[in-house]
């Protein structure tokens, strides 16, 4: 017996509640939270989802240590209001970010919105947002509130996507600060940043909310020569070995990410949530230079942008050692607004008052046991590449619903303005179709005429949250925008 070992039973014999104490106080500490998100990561894009050629082992083991969920759905189906809906566990129109945001464009996450990281922080944790940001239009600017003003003590973000391409960005504002080129490619970046951020935390006993938001696998896309070589042999075209070895590299940095953990010895009470912002990118919709949106949504109806499933159900893992079983898999429906009230309640944090929340702590479900929802999950994109704009799930039932707005989206303009918001206010519901998605995955069979019962009860509870959501939803100012907009438009682009 070495010295050690005899240190501490005499510790015993002397203070027999010495044992039971730490063990107390090791269980009674706030576990950690690090969710990634990537973008436009299709549900069909990862080995552990179906992939025949991707290879993604880190994700894959991420997902074998955990429970892999089946049925996880981002907030909406496209990248701005997807990302305001996981912050505040509220469905995005409610905040008013409707659509993906344009440079300078009033639209963002207003500064009356309580988030994650806001809650979080006043918790006690330390907070930082690293990579994609896309909340606002005025970037790094007083005249819109930024990652800081949200509850990130850190952050090291890009307005929208890593420009030029995700190869040597140039975009990148650490805490205010412009960052200029850096080498590398962006997803490696991004967790290199999150990595230094964790390992010089002043004070380490403290827990913490990290927030990786990877640009990974948005167009305009660009990878390591070595992993587009590895998929070269195996894919028709050199643009689809680059989205492939895209995919692997994101998987690499997330490796990268769940090392560090294990390294720090945190990765037993540290809660990891992976998932996506939105369903797979349709090819070539940028046009000239954008040309690798190779995801795909595997067996589901419909891409980025769709109401249907390909648009909003994406990939999702937890796993959270302490408290999660491994190996694990769940068909429960759970989305990304529902981050909020599960991580207030695993902080025991009181939810924010006076505002509508639609999201479900996921708790119950982590333990095994079934999860209540007291409200249906819920979307809305007025712009949808599908003809449907509305959609709701309760139970393996979805009802889809279109609106009396155009049909096409040429009559409502670009992004959102004037003539758009007009729509968004005052739109109704019109036509309805209706899936079991537990019997047709892949939305074939409309069973709206067959199930007139559960149509009508679905249909009126879709109305109620839609007028209400509508009637919550806010109005930009967009005059000042569409005009500036429109004159960069008449003089043509700055040489």
């Amino acid at each position: 017996m070495n010295f050690k070992c005899i240190q501490f039973l005499i510790i015993l014999f002397l203070f027999p509640g010495f044992e039971l104490q730490s063990a107390e106080k090791k269980q009674d500490k706030k576990p950690n939270i690090l969710v990634i998100l990537c973008d436009d990561l299709g549900y069909g894009d990862l080995a552990c989802y179906g992939h025949p050629q991707i290879k993604t082992p880190h994700i894959d083991h991420l997902a074998s240590q955990g429970m892999r969920l089946t049925d996880c759905y981002a907030s909406a189906p496209v990248c701005s209001p997807s990302r305001a809906g996981l912050l505040t566990g509220r469905t995005p129109n409610r905040v008013g970010v409707y659509d993906w945001i344009p440079e300078g464009h009033p639209m963002h996450l207003k500064r009356e919105e309580i988030t994650i990281a806001q809650l979080l922080l006043q918790a006690g944790y330390d907070t930082a947002h690293v990579g994609k940001w896309h909340c606002n239009g005025i970037f790094n600017s007083r005249e819109q509130p930024q990652p800081g003003d949200h509850g990130f003590q850190h952050w090291f973000s890009t307005q929208n996507n890593a420009l030029p391409t995700h190869e040597n960005p140039i975009n990148f504002v650490r805490n205010g600060k412009a960052v200029g080129e850096i080498q590398g490619f962006s997803c490696q970046i991004v967790a290199d940043e999150g990595i230094r951020w964790l390992k010089k935390r002043k004070a380490a006993e403290r827990p913490f909310f990290l927030y990786v938001c990877f640009h990974e696998p948005h167009e305009r896309v660009a990878s390591p020569t070595k992993l587009v070589n590895q998929y070269l042999d195996q894919t028709l075209y050199e643009d689809q070995a680059q989205y492939f070895a895209n995919v692997a590299n994101m998987d690499a940095a997330v490796g990268k990410l769940m090392k560090t953990l294990d390294e720090l010895d945190i990765a037993d009470n540290t809660l990891v949530f992976f998932t996506s912002d939105n369903g797979p990118e349709t090819l070539n919709r940028y046009g000239k230079g954008s040309r690798r949106s190779w995801g795909t949504p595997g067996i589901l109806r419909g891409m980025k942008l769709h109401i249907y499933e390909g648009g909003i159900r994406v990939p999702g893992i937890v796993r959270w050692p302490a408290q999660i079983e491994a190996g694990q898999e769940s068909n429960m429906p759970v989305s990304s607004v529902d981050l909020l009230p599960t991580f207030c309640e695993i902080a025991n944090i009181s939810l924010p008052q006076n505002r509508v929340l639609d999201g479900t702590s996921l708790l119950s479900l982590f333990a095994g046991s079934k999860l209540e929802r007291s409200t249906p999950l819920f979307w809305n994109y007025y712009r949808a590449n599908s003809t449907p704009r509305v959609a709701m799930r309760e139970g393996d039932w979805k009802i889809v619903a279109h609106w009396s707005g155009p049909e096409g989206i040429r009559r409502l303009g670009n992004n959102v303005n004037s003539i758009s918001q007009e729509y968004i206010k005052k739109s109704k519901l019109t036509k309805f179709e209706l899936y079991n998605l537990k019997e047709d995955i892949s939305e074939q069979h409309n069973l709206a005429w067959q199930e007139q019962e559960r149509l009508s009860g679905l249909k009126k509870k879709l109305i109620q949250k839609y007028t209400a959501v509508q009637k919550e939803g806010p109005v930009w100012d967009t005059r000042g925008y569409e005009q500036s907009r429109e004159k960069r438009l008449f003089i043509g682009p700055s040489k």
